[in-house]
């Protein structure tokens, strides 16, 4: 399967390549050319997780690594578990929450950041590469600790400054090593704006091999399509989900929307986003108009320029999923997302604040019998100031957060200037 640099088609790339790039000419997103339904999904559903992620990625990446090399990169990415909880009583069992934060880093970005990992290694073959990635909170935990002590990886994540939880920054910013953080000064937009600059500096490309680990790497998204099949394998047969998902970069949505053009029975999607809002009010007025980015309490998604949502308008466009019945958007409050942390743990679910508002975005907008999913992206400890502040009560650590949370913080505080950082990224 071939993939196609959206800003520029002319520039067609096979997986490995479009791994080793990272983005395409043009600041470009690469994604797959022609998109079909993928044989037997029955079938595929009845199969392990390992086994059908292994059978998932081979379809999209058209198999460009050997069939075992691929099991292997799938079986050491994804070796902890997906856990699908049934949430509440009253509403027949038809809510179930997709808890996707056991892996190392606690949160939903180790699927993809694990396998990008496990595919560099093998694709890149020792050649030295530098990881400059941006993280509103957890995409920063997630590949530092893929990438940590890789032989001829260099990574370097920027994030802004006071803007993720003191917990998600231990996770990425105590490590050293190859491991390298910088501190923005401004919002996570500038962050992702200074790692797009980076790419179209020809100096930077070549003398650093330079990379990105952030979801724009097609790597990581088709990874995050294997949930979603897994989601639908635990469900009773014929179900046909209603999926919620909290949303910043809209890459964790993209991958649901592939999953369903690709075959997986979804009913249709909500893609819910705090007071960031750039994309419900597109969905509803046919306008572009991103505003100035806020902080919120969900911080993960407080970006007001969704990086792959070009990619959703490329599935409408030149696949044909049709969005308007396919795919909604709400904002939700913060008011409203305590609400709903407050409401989920009187029945019994505690949820860190951005799968509450997931779980509320599901809650209005879930109709008669529809079975419901909403994808908790984070432990809730991650976010525990937060939540200890709404319930009153103390949450306790696990083991991965107790680890680091006495350590140094390591990282480097910058202004957003270009210049500076591309003289740190050469010395």
């Amino acid at each position: 399967m071939k993939l196609i640099n959206i800003a520029h088609p002319e520039q067609s790339v096979s997986f490995a390549q479009a791994v080793v790039i990272g983005l395409g000419r043009g600041q470009g997103l690469f994604f797959p050319e022609h998109l079909r339904p993928m044989a037997n999904i029955p079938g595929l559903l009845e199969k392990d997780f390992i086994s059908r992620s292994t059978e998932i990625l081979g379809y999209l990446t058209g198999n460009s690594l050997p069939k075992d090399s691929l099991h292997d990169c799938v079986r050491q990415a994804f070796d902890f578990p997906v856990k699908l909880t049934r949430v509440g009583s009253g509403d027949g069992g038809r809510v179930h929450a997709l808890e996707l934060f056991h892996g190392p880093s606690l949160a939903f970005k180790d699927f993809g950041a694990r396998f990008m990992a496990q595919c560099l290694a093998r694709i890149n073959a020792g050649r030295r590469t530098t990881i400059l990635t941006a993280t509103s909170g957890d995409t920063g935990a997630a590949v530092a600790q893929s990438f940590y002590a890789q032989a001829g990886i260099d990574v370097v994540v920027l994030y802004p400054k006071g803007k993720v939880t003191p917990l998600q920054e231990k996770l990425f910013c105590t490590l050293g090593g190859n491991i390298r953080t910088i501190a923005i000064e401004d919002d996570f937009d500038a962050c992702q704006r200074l790692v797009k600059q980076s790419f179209d500096d020809p100096r930077l490309v070549k003398e650093l091999g330079l990379n990105s680990a952030n979801s724009i790497n097609i790597a990581r998204l088709l990874a995050q399509t294997c949930y979603y099949f897994e989601a639908v394998a635990r469900l009773p047969g014929g179900t046909v989900p209603v999926f919620s998902v909290p949303c910043g970069n809209f890459g964790n949505v993209t991958a649901g929307l592939l999953a369903h053009a690709i075959g997986l029975p979804v009913k249709r999607m909500i893609a819910a986003t705090n007071r960031n809002d750039t994309v419900p009010r597109y969905l509803r007025s046919g306008k572009w108009d991103p505003r100035p980015t806020v902080a919120t309490l969900t911080n993960a998604m407080d970006i007001s320029l969704p990086n792959n949502f070009p990619r959703v308008l490329e599935l409408e466009h030149r696949h044909g999923l049709a969005m308007k019945d396919l795919l909604t958007s709400f904002a939700i409050t913060d008011t409203q997302t305590l609400d709903a942390v407050r409401t989920l743990d009187a029945m019994g679910y505690l949820a860190d604040p951005h799968s509450a508002l997931a779980w509320k975005a599901l809650d209005d907008g879930l109709e008669g019998d529809e079975t419901g999913v909403f994808l908790c992206t984070a432990h809730p400890a991650k976010f525990r100031e937060t939540l200890e502040n709404a319930l009153e009560r103390r949450i306790p650590l696990p083991v991965e957060l107790q680890a680091v949370a006495d350590k140094e913080i390591l990282s480097t505080e910058m202004p957003a200037d270009f210049e500076l950082l591309r003289k740190y990224l050469l010395t």
